[in-house]
């Protein structure tokens, strides 16, 4: 019996030992999160931020937003002009937009911005 309680003993020692040595994850770190492109920034003690201890969180600086924002608005004489967003399959489907009323007016895929240029 003293052998096997030996044995017991001298495995709990080394499961300790190993549990002694491996990285814990600390959370009383905090660190300020980074906003993403849909505006969602979490807490500094929130638990989902635990995944980021060992790197830090990898965030896009270059919105599509902002940059299609970028992009002036093409100027057309038409009232009705279409977009397919591009070249073939780099496109989308081709979509008719209205430029009756005054104003920039946006393709709802791409963003691709299209103002009436008066001809008078």
């Amino acid at each position: 019996m003293n052998s096997s309680i030996a044995r017991i003993q001298i495995k709990q020692s080394i499961l300790l030992r190993n549990a002694l040595n491996v990285p814990r994850r600390c959370m009383a770190a905090k660190t300020e999160d980074v906003v993403t492109h849909t505006g969602q920034k979490w807490q500094s003690d929130d638990y989902r931020l635990a995944r980021f201890m060992n790197a830090p969180k990898q965030v896009n600086k270059n919105w599509a937003v902002k940059l299609i924002a970028d992009v002036p608005p093409r100027e057309v004489t038409e009232r009705i002009v279409w977009c397919d967003g591009g070249s073939g399959p780099e496109g989308h489907p081709r979509v008719y937009i209205n430029l009756d009323k005054p104003g920039d007016h946006s393709c709802g895929y791409c963003g691709l911005r299209y103002t009436k240029k008066d001809c008078h």
